[in-house]
């Protein structure tokens, strides 16, 4: 039999080893990376400022679902399988679908009472935490309190520092860089709060010592440096004590820091949809109250915030409330931005409209 010529396959298996070099470097520069998983795109947005170029983040939640009703799928289990750190919201927001995923992953290294998993929630300032006994008669209620507290700019902040810290232990190695990006973070969410000049001067510390008490607006005002505020608290600052009514419980914290006056919910109870006793009751409130502006999330359904609007007029403002949940909230600081410049232009329109 004659001998077939191999003439041409040397240089395609050279090709092919270059290929599987080039891979490999690849995958070993990725295995320098930790891999860090959250479940929330808020979470995720915050984890990847801290961790910076150490770490590749990815998050359970896509930011356009709500996330009390995730499913736990399959594809999240093998997302969890090989994660280093993983990152919860806590206050059982993750109750229904958190336990599948981890017992599915079998990742002792991200299990409950881990190094290797965070409850972001542990150090929050928190609002809502029952002081009766809660049943499932009163809704989604949770007994830690409210979960949705990364609407609290504070908190936010708070959030990075627990991140920060988890990553130092984790990985000491690159202790000083986390440390750094933290510090890059808050001074970043300081100025979006308070203004670039107003930092400058007088620390981000400082000006939420201030805010926490109550006293940062008496105290610019002392020394006469009122105009120097900027940022989401100057552009909110002419709608203190404004009304609003919101679909969900998931606002009081950012109503909270904003001085707003969640008037009701459209939900009778928390995870309840709207009954049409309880749309007749709340468009009773809204035309007595004078009630401008109904805030709600992109995932629950229009119908009744748009039949009390048709009733009284109000604004109905639909924001993101978490991170993708819109194309424009694409970051942590977007994202709330987007929930500021949404509810100011709304309650500057409803003026005009009743100036007319």
């Amino acid at each position: 039999m004659k001998k077939i010529k191999s003439r041409g396959l040397k240089p395609l298996w050279a090709a092919l080893f270059s290929m599987v070099l080039i891979v490999s470097a690849w995958n070993v520069t990725e295995a320098g990376k930790s891999d860090i998983l959250t479940t929330t795109t808020d979470l995720a947005s915050i984890a990847r400022a801290v961790a910076g170029e150490h770490a590749t983040v990815n998050s359970i939640c896509s930011g356009k679902e709500d996330p009390h009703f995730l499913q736990a799928k399959p594809s999240y289990i093998v997302m969890a399988r090989e994660a280093d750190l993983w990152i919860r919201v806590g206050m059982e927001l993750e109750i229904g679908w958190e336990t599948p995923i981890l017992d599915g992953a079998r990742n002792r290294t991200i299990r409950v009472g881990s190094k290797g998993h965070l409850d972001a929630s542990e150090r929050v300032r928190r609002l809502g935490v029952p002081t009766t006994r809660i049943s499932r008669a009163m809704g989604d209620v949770h007994p830690q309190g409210n979960p949705h507290y990364w609407l609290g700019p504070l908190n936010g902040r708070i959030v990075a520092k627990s991140i920060a810290g988890r990553l130092e232990h984790l990985f000491p190695e690159n202790a000083g860089e986390f440390r750094e990006n933290l510090k890059a973070f808050q001074k970043a969410l300081d100025e979006h709060m308070f203004g670039k000049a107003l930092v400058e001067k007088l620390g981000g510390a400082k000006l939420w010592t201030l805010e926490l008490k109550k006293e940062l607006d008496p105290f610019l005002k002392s020394l006469q440096m009122e105009s120097q505020l900027g940022g989401w608290k100057a552009r909110m600052g002419p709608f203190q004590g404004e009304k609003i009514i919101t679909y969900h419980q998931s606002w009081d914290y950012f109503a909270n820091r904003f001085n707003l006056d969640v008037a009701d919910e459209l939900e009778p109870k928390p995870g309840i949809p709207p009954s049409p006793g309880h749309v007749l009751e709340v468009l009773r409130k809204v035309k007595e109250q004078n009630i401008s502006v109904l805030l709600m999330e992109p995932y629950y359904s229009l119908k009744a915030p748009e039949l009390i609007a048709s009733k009284t007029g109000i604004l109905v403002v639909v924001s993101a409330n978490t991170v993708g949940g819109q194309p424009v909230a694409k970051d942590y600081f977007s994202m709330i931005g987007n929930i500021v410049d949404k509810l100011a232009t709304a309650f500057e329109t409803a003026r005009k409209n009743k100036g007319k």
